[in-house]
C-alpha cells in the first residue's frame, strides 16, 4: 500500500471518470465542482426503486451503525404489507455485508450508497456499515466493528426477509483488509457464537492483506509497536474458512497487488478455496466507483461480483 498522495491522484483519476459519466445530465453544472468524487457517483445512480433503512445500530460504540437496502419487489411488500402484517412476507433474500474503505481514517457509509442501491437492484439486501476510525481507534477496533456488523447481520437476517446461510461479507480497500481479517480468523467471531464457516463467502476488492504498514501514512491505523506480522490478515488465518473472491485493479498504483498474491497463497495454504481476477483497465479509486451500475461501462468490477454472488448465494 503507498502514502496518501498516491491515493489522491487516484481520486482525481476518479472524478475525471465520474464527470465524464455525467454528460449533460443535471449535477453538470456549475454546482458540481463542490461535490466529491463519491458524491457525484451516487448524484447519477438512480435508486431503482429499492428501498433503505439508515442509521441502524449494530452496537453501542460510536459510528457502528448500518444502512439496509431492500431490492425493489422486498421493499414494495414490505411497504403494501406494513399496515396489515410485516411477517407476510414470506421471500427470503440472499444478503451481502459491504464494507468501505478510506485507510482506516476516512470515509462513511452515505458515501456508498450507491453500492447498497447497485447490491439491492442486483436482488441482495445490502448491508453498508460504518466502523471506527484511527487515529482515535487502531487495529483491532475497525476489525471488532466489522465482525460485531456480520454478526448482526447474520442475527437479523430473518426480521429482513434475509437468509442467514447466503451472507457474503465484501470490502474495498481498507474494508477489503476489514472484511477478510474479520472471517479469516475466527477470533473475531467467536464472541458472537459465529464461525466463519457461517459466512458464504467473502470478497475483497483491492484490498492491503500483507505489507509493512510502518513505512506508510496509514501507520496511524495500528498500534506503534505493532508488526505486519501482528496484524495482517494473511498472517492471521484461524479455522475453517468459506471460499473467497479477491480481486485487483489492472492500473492500481494505491494498494499493490501482491497484497493479493500474499492473500491468496496462505488461504491456499490453509486448504481454502480462493478465486482471483482483475479489474481491467482499473485504477484503485475506480475499482469500487465502477460497483455504480452507470459506471459499469467504465469496468467490469460489478460483472464480476455479480456473477461470483449470483454463483454463492442464488
Amino acid at each position: 500500500m503507498t502514502n496518501n498522495t498516491a491515493s489522491k491522484v487516484g481520486i482525481l483519476k476518479f472524478t475525471g471518470v465520474a464527470a465524464l459519466a455525467l454528460g449533460s445530465v443535471a449535477l453538470a453544472t456549475q454546482n458540481a465542482q463542490a461535490l466529491s468524487p463519491l458524491a457525484i457517483v451516487n448524484g447519477i445512480t438512480a435508486s431503482g426503486g429499492v428501498g433503505v433503512s439508515k442509521n441502524i445500530l449494530y452496537g453501542d460504540e460510536p459510528d457502528q451503525d448500518l444502512d439496509i437496502y431492500y431490492p425493489k419487489p422486498l421493499a414494495q411488500a414490505m411497504k403494501a404489507q406494513s399496515a396489515i402484517n410485516d411477517g407476510a412476507i414470506n421471500d427470503s433474500y440472499p444478503m451481502v455485508v459491504f464494507v468501505h474503505g478510506g485507510s482506516w481514517e476516512s470515509g462513511n457509509k452515505e458515501q456508498y450508497a450507491f453500492v447498497g442501491q447497485s447490491l439491492a437492484q442486483a436482488g441482495y439486501v445490502t448491508a453498508v456499515i460504518n466502523y471506527r476510525k484511527a487515529p482515535e481507534h487502531v487495529y483491532p477496533d475497525y476489525v471488532k466493528d466489522t465482525a460485531q456488523a456480520i454478526a448482526w447481520s447474520i442475527n437479523n437476517a430473518p426480521s429482513l426477509h434475509a437468509d442467514p446461510k447466503r451472507l457474503a461479507v465484501i470490502g474495498h480497500s481498507a474494508g477489503a483488509f476489514n472484511a477478510v481479517a474479520a472471517v479469516a480468523n475466527e477470533d473475531f467471531l467467536a464472541p458472537y457464537g459465529i464461525k466463519p464457516k457461517d459466512i458464504t463467502a467473502v470478497v475483497g476488492i483491492a484490498g492491503p492483506y500483507s505489507y509493512d504498514f510502518r513505512k506508510f501514512d496509514s501507520a496511524t491505523a495500528f498500534a506503534a509497536d505493532a508488526t505486519p506480522d501482528d496484524v495482517m490478515p494473511d498472517r492471521q488465518i484461524k479455522g475453517e474458512q468459506p471460499p473467497y473472491l479477491l480481486l485487483t485493479a489492472e492500473k492500481d498504483k494505491v494498494v499493490y497487488a501482491t497484497n493479493t498474491i500474499k492473500m491468496t497463497k496462505a488461504l491456499q495454504e490453509a486448504g481454502v478455496t480462493v478465486e482471483n481476477g482483475e479489474i481491467k483497465g482499473a485504477s484503485h479509486a475506480i475499482s469500487i466507483g465502477a460497483m455504480a451500475p452507470p459506471l459499469r461501462w467504465v469496468n467490469d468490477v460489478r460483472a464480476q461480483v455479480l456473477t461470483y454472488l449470483d454463483k454463492m448465494l442464488k
